[in-house]
This record gives C-alpha cells, structure tokens and sequence, in this order.
C-alpha cells in the first residue's frame, strides 16, 4: 500500500530526502533552495483561506518542469501561516507574528548553510509577509553568509486600471487562478467590492499610492473582497498561471547561473 504523502516534485523536495541523500547533492554550492512563504486567511465567501499557500505551491509545480537545462533548486518545507494580522475579525484567519515569521526564516537559512547551500530563495503569496521577509533576507546576507532573496515575478497581468489600483484581495485575480487550479474548491459569493474609484482626488490611499495609512480588511471591505472577484475565469487563469511560472522559472535560472559564477563553477 503507497499513499501520496509527498508532492510530484520529491527528488526535489528536501523533506522527501534522506540526510545521505542531501549530503550527497552535487549543486548545493550553487543551485537555490526555494522557500514557500504563505498565509491561511479569509479570501472573502467563495476562496478558501488556504489561498496564498496552496498558490505558491501551484508555482512550484508549475515551475520546475519549465526550467531549462542546467538550471537546478530544491524546495524547502513551506511556511503556510503568514503574519496576516490584517485580516483579523474574520473566520478562518490563522496568524504568526513577524518575530515568529522572521525567526522561522532564521532558522531554515541556518540549516540550510550547514547542509552546504549556498543560496535560498523566497517565493512569498502573500502581501502581509513582504516587509518582514525583506529586513530577514538583509539579516541572512549579513550574518549567516547565505546568498538569500526573493523571486521575483516580472509578469503583469491584464486587468483593467481600476482593478489594477484598487483590486488587492481576493480579487479578480486571485479569483482567476484558483479557478483555473482547483475549481472545485471554489464556493459562490463572488462579489465586486472596491475600497475608491479612479478619478478620487485622495492622496492618501491604503495601497499603491504616495501617502498610505496601515489598514485592516475590516476598514476596507465588508465581505472581505478587495477587487472585483466577478470577473475571475478559468480562461484568463490558466493563462496566467503559465505565464507567471515561465516567468519564475527564468528567475530561478539566472539565480542558478549567478551561483554557479560565484561558485566558480562551469555551466
């Protein structure tokens, strides 16, 4: 009998290996180890709270069969609850704070600099997380002497401007590519919901803007939608979940070729 414990990428996945396994990894000095940064909390009546975790691990299945040839990483164990202190008030919202946030953080790159990595890379789907991952990753550069930073996911999606402005959470997007990858999970309660319209003559906006205020969803949103989760499909969440991965996978692969450099290895 055989049961499915670990993902479909576990001769990648550090969790899947033994420790003669890892010791005996040929790119450690040089091929980044991935760490899955996300959150458990409300995406409004028809997402699960699950959102940004199970999104980042869609990247990384998503990502690895697209990188090129000579391109290597390896997947770390995910941090699923986030520091979503925002979405307090709602149900189903689980939430670490940024000193346990940033001490799990710590604790994976030391581990990983004593198993003989060299480079880690963050892979967060989560806004909440951003400003603590970034003072960490400065901190493992500095002190742990771990190469360490975020992938980063240059693909923009199309979305029109006033969803581009004011759709933060749950939104068209976010509705979009659950849809696309697990669509049965996906409840009804769809709403369109923004927080301003273009054309406010505001300065101070919680997002995206020259003066921003700190925010809870609860300031901003009644059903816990930020955006307009109507207009989410299937269509335009396919697309762009192929397109955000090719667009990780180059980033792995030039954090591969920048490692080998320093490693003084050859292609």
């Amino acid at each position: 009998m055989s049961f499915p414990i670990f993902p479909r990428y576990r001769d990648r996945y550090l969790p899947a290996l033994t420790p003669a396994q890892i010791a005996a990894l040929p790119d450690r000095a040089w091929a980044p180890v991935i760490v899955p940064v996300g959150a458990i909390e409300q995406h409004g009546p028809h997402l699960p709270v699950s959102v940004d975790s199970f999104l980042g691990q869609v990247w990384v299945e998503q990502l690895l069969p697209r990188l090129p040839a000579g391109a290597s990483c390896y997947i770390a164990p995910p941090i699923t609850i986030g520091k979503s202190n925002e979405h307090t008030g709602f149900p189903g919202t689980l939430m670490i704070s940024k000193d346990t946030l940033r001490s799990q953080l710590l604790v994976i790159a030391r581990q990983l600099h004593a198993w003989g990595f060299k480079q880690m890379a963050i892979l967060n789907t989560h806004g909440g997380n951003m400003a603590v991952n970034q003072y960490t990753l400065r901190e493992i550069n500095a002190t742990i002497g771990l190469r360490a930073g975020s992938l980063q996911n240059r693909h923009s999606i199309d979305v029109p401007p006033q969803e581009a402005t004011y759709g933060y959470h749950a939104n068209e997007a976010e509705t979009a590519l659950m849809l696309a990858a697990s669509g049965p999970y996906i409840k009804s309660g769809a709403v369109c919901e923004y927080y301003a319209k273009l054309g406010d003559t505001r300065d101070l906006r919680p997002e995206r803007a020259g003066a921003t205020f700190a925010w809870v969803s609860q300031d901003l949103s009644k059903s816990g939608i930020m955006g307009d989760a109507t207009a989410g499909t299937v269509e335009k969440g396919e697309r762009w979940i192929a397109h955000s991965a090719e667009g990780l996978a180059k980033a792995v692969a030039a954090l591969c070729a920048e490692g080998r450099a320093l490693a003084g290895v050859s292609a």
